[in-house]
């Protein structure tokens, strides 16, 4: 072979090396840029926080680029262990075609004051026909520049086995009123889980709201083929309190959460005053768990025909925190908490305040404190009682010995509204 072409073929090798590294040294951030806006991850079922899905179903994402010049995005799609490492698979492994692909299908929105670009991105399709393998995934939306622009958790299940979940009072008579405890059982009828305390691990959920999972957990015992998780403490939530709503349907008008409507560059509306809930008796009030649904009264197509919106939050609170920031809180930007989620505030009027953008629609949210450690507290300004509504989830996780990923073998689900001594 000549000198010249085996150089050729040193670059070319060394390329694809270089490319499966990147592939697989892939890290988890959950930032998305400040333009792309309303990130929708649709199934067959509706999700508040991360996408659970069955292997093999169909799924779709959507977002919307309010910069409005029909940019270029790219999609890739990385499986992961169940501390959401990158696993040791090869992308041929666990995904049947290819990915790295551009995102063909988009429209401008039309009659908004808001101009911006509406991406869709289908799978299966063309180029990415099937994923092969349960486990955590996550998928990354990028630019020409190949800077991640959005970044999504998903996690597929196969139903090998069955999870039965039960919503328990804690047992401490401290935390009887407050808390929520979650035990369950996995059985497994026709697949052996060999050595359950280092082979088995379980993702417990409140509201699919993976930041708050319980993951540590170990069966306390088995009976037959049947896994047996009787914890309280270890395995409880706070109650928390049910979630706050908007409606901006129709912009141009108030309603029993939008006080008044101010027309600028585009639309602002100004919600009522929150108060702070937790010195105060729980009292009922449905929601859907954190999530949202774009809608526009007048329109045809939500998708284009919904507008943007500024919506200004006002929290009662006459004594400023020492030390801790208020944050809006909720599924419309998968539970993160940024700059745009905190809240100023305002001495005069005795008031936390902020202004962010939303798409139209019905939202949920709350306020919750980030204190200085870092870590959240979810029923400081709203309260925690046992009576509130959530939905828990349950997902174990299985690694064979001498296995080489870590495999979702099934989904279990229940509602605190169920909950019994």
């Amino acid at each position: 072979m000549p000198q010249k072409l085996k150089q050729y073929w040193c670059i070319f090798i060394l390329g694809l090396i270089s490319q499966v590294f990147f592939a697989q040294s892939v890290t988890i951030n959950n930032e998305t840029a400040d333009h792309i806006r309303t990130i929708q991850f649709i199934t067959n079922e509706k999700f508040s926080g991360i996408p659970i899905l069955q292997l093999g179903d169909p799924f779709k994402i959507t977002f919307d680029d309010i910069n409005g010049d029909e940019s270029d995005y790219y999609y890739r799609i990385h499986h992961h262990n169940f501390d959401w490492s990158p696993s040791s698979l090869y992308k041929n492994e666990y995904l049947d075609g290819f990915d790295g692909i551009r995102i063909v299908t988009y429209e401008n929105s039309f009659n908004t004051l808001q101009m911006y670009s509406h991406y869709n991105l289908s799978i299966p399709n063309d180029d990415t026909r099937r994923l092969k393998v349960s486990g955590n995934y996550t998928i990354e939306i990028y630019n020409d520049d190949d800077e991640v622009v959005c970044l999504r958790k998903f996690i597929v299940y196969e139903p090998l086995t069955t999870v039965k979940v039960a919503i328990k009072r804690s047992r401490d008579l401290k935390h009887i009123n407050t808390k929520q405890a979650v035990q369950f059982e996995i059985n497994s009828p026709n697949k052996l889980l060999r050595n359950p305390q280092k082979t088995i691990k379980t993702l417990v959920m409140q509201n699919n709201d993976i930041k708050n999972a319980i993951t540590n957990l170990v069966p306390q015992f088995t009976i037959a083929n049947s896994l047996i998780y009787k914890y309280d403490k270890e395995s409880s939530f706070w109650g928390g309190n049910e979630f706050l709503f908007f409606d901006s349907k129709d912009v141009r008008a108030s309603n029993i959460s939008i006080r008044g409507i101010e027309l600028k560059e585009i639309y602002h509306n100004y919600l009522y005053t929150n108060i702070v809930r937790a010195n105060r008796r729980y009292t009922y009030n449905p929601d859907i768990n954190g999530n949202f649904v774009i809608r526009n009264l007048d329109a045809e197509n939500n998708n284009i025909e919904a507008d943007y919106v500024w919506m200004h939050f006002s929290l009662e609170c006459y004594t400023p925190l020492e030390g801790g920031e208020i944050h809006i809180y909720g599924n419309f930007n998968n539970y993160t908490l940024d700059t745009s989620t905190r809240l100023q505030y305002n001495k005069e009027k005795g008031i936390y305040y902020n202004k962010r953008l939303f798409k139209q629609g019905f939202y949920n949210y709350k306020y919750i404190l980030l204190k200085p450690n870092g870590s959240i507290d979810p029923g400081f300004i709203s309260g925690n009682f046992d009576e509130t509504e959530n939905k828990y989830t349950v997902i174990p996780y299985y690694r064979a010995p001498g296995a080489r990923y870590d495999r979702v073998i099934g989904k279990g689900t229940s509602n605190s509204s169920t909950i019994t001594n």
